[in-house]
C-alpha cells in the first residue's frame, strides 16, 4: 500500500481515503495500485457492502493524475509512464464494473484523473465547493480516464464543449450534465460520514438508502446556484455541433456576447493538434463499449508523449510555469486529417494489447 491512500473497514463500509493534500491527491501510480488492491479485497470480502471514496484536506477530491511525473517519465523514457496509464485505465473500468455501491465525495476539486474514480461510481455526491472539469487540453492532452465514453454522453453536445474546452463546472452543472447524482452541502459531509460510521450495514442498498435521507433535503432546489449549462444548452449545442474542430471555432468566433468571446480564447489556447484529436475520441466514443474506449485511449495515450503535445503542455504550464506553450501546430487548420488519424492507429495487435482482457471476465 502507500502512505498517500488510507483504507478502513468499518461497520461494512470499506473507507478509501486519498491523502495527498498537498497535491490536491493527485493520482501517482502507487496510489493507483493502492487503490486497486483494496478494491479486489473488498469485492469478495463479507465485511464490506459499500465502499466510500473521498480526499483528505478540504480542498481536492482529486485533481488528476500527477503531471510533473508524467513529463519526467517522458523525457526519461520510463516505462512505467505506460504502465501508469495502463493500471489507471484499469482501475477505472474495476469502478465502473464494481459488484458492490461504491460511493464518490467529490468535495472541492474534481479533475482529469479525479473524474475516471469517480464517475463509474454508483453514487456522485457533490457539494457548493465541487469545481469538476476535464482540462487537459490545456497541457496537449485529451480527455482520457474514460472521459470520451462519459462526456459522449452528456446531453447535446455539453461533451465536447467540456471537452475541447476543459472548462470547470459548478455542483448545479454537473447534475445538470448526467456527472453527478446528488447533492449535500460541505458541511453536512462530516455529518454523514460520522452518521455512517455510527451504524453497521448489512447490505449495500442500506447505505445507499441512509445517505440519501442525507441528500433527499438537498435536491436541485436546493443548490447555491441554478445551473449555468442548463441556460447555456442551446447554445452549446447550436456551436459545438460542427464536424470539426475549425468549424466549431469559427461558429464560436462568430457568436455574440462575452460567454462566446471567453469560449472562443480558450479553444485558441489549447493544443490545435489535440483539440481535434479530443474531438474525434468524443464522437467516436458515442459509439462504443466502455472497455472498447478505454483501449482506445490507451493507444491515444501511446502516441501523446511521443509525437503529440503532451511534454510541451505539461512544460507550459507545471514545470516552467511560462503559460506560453509551443504547440507543433499554431492553428487548427495546420492540423491534418491523417495526422488526427494516426492516433487512433493501435501500436498493439488486438490480442496484445495491455487491456485486451477488459470486459472479459479476467
Amino acid at each position: 500500500m502507500t502512505e498517500f491512500v488510507t483504507t478502513e473497514v468499518h461497520g461494512g463500509i470499506g473507507y478509501l481515503t486519498l491523502n495527498r493534500p498537498q497535491a490536491l491527491n493527485a493520482l501517482s501510480l502507487d496510489m493507483i495500485r493502492a487503490m486497486t488492491q483494496a478494491l479486489q479485497a473488498w469485492a469478495s470480502a463479507p465485511d464490506v457492502v459499500a465502499v466510500v471514496v473521498s480526499g483528505a484536506g478540504g480542498k481536492a477530491f482529486c485533481a488528476g493524475g500527477d503531471i510533473r511525473y508524467f513529463h519526467k517519465a517522458a523525457h526519461e523514457g520510463d516505462p512505467l509512464l505506460d504502465q501508469f496509464f495502463v493500471e489507471e485505465y484499469a482501475l477505472n473500468f474495476l469502478i465502473h464494473r464494481y459488484a458492490k455501491p461504491y460511493i464518490a465525495l467529490m468535495d472541492g476539486v474534481v479533475m482529469g484523473g479525479g473524474m475516471g474514480i469517480s464517475q463509474g461510481a454508483r453514487l456522485r455526491l457533490v457539494t457548493e465547493r465541487t469545481r469538476m472539469a476535464m482540462p487537459e487540453t490545456n497541457i496537449g492532452l485529451f480527455p482520457d480516464v474514460g472521459g470520451g465514453w462519459f462526456l459522449a454522453r452528456t446531453p447535446g453536445h455539453i461533451g465536447e464543449y467540456l471537452g475541447l474546452t476543459g472548462a470547470a463546472i459548478s455542483a448545479a452543472d454537473a447534475l445538470y450534465a448526467g456527472l453527478a447524482d446528488a447533492y449535500l452541502p460541505g458541511n453536512r459531509l462530516a455529518e454523514l460520514i460520522d452518521s455512517l460510521r455510527a451504524r453497521q450495514f448489512a447490505a449495500g442498498d442500506a447505505v445507499l438508502a441512509h445517505i440519501d435521507g442525507f441528500t433527499a433535503p438537498h435536491r436541485a432546489d436546493c443548490l447555491p446556484a441554478q445551473s449555468t449549462l442548463a441556460g447555456l444548452s442551446a447554445q452549446i449545442d447550436a456551436l459545438f455541433a460542427g464536424n470539426t474542430a475549425q468549424d466549431i471555432l469559427a461558429a464560436v468566433s462568430d457568436a455574440p456576447g462575452d460567454w462566446a468571446a471567453q469560449t472562443a480564447a480558450m479553444l485558441r489556447s489549447r493544443s490545435p493538434l489535440m483539440l481535434c484529436v479530443s474531438l474525434e475520441q468524443i464522437r467516436r466514443a458515442r459509439g462504443m463499449s466502455l472497455e472498447d474506449e478505454l483501449r482506445m485511449e490507451l493507444d491515444m495515450m501511446y502516441y501523446v508523449f511521443r509525437k503529440g503535445d503532451g511534454v510541451e503542455g505539461i512544460r507550459a504550464l507545471a514545470i516552467d510555469k511560462d503559460h506560453k506553450p509551443r504547440w507543433q501546430h499554431a492553428r487548427l487548420d495546420e492540423v491534418g486529417r491523417e495526422t488526427v488519424q494516426s492516433f487512433f492507429d493501435s501500436p498493439w495487435r488486438m490480442e496484445d494489447h495491455p487491456l485486451a482482457a477488459l470486459g472479459k471476465g479476467a
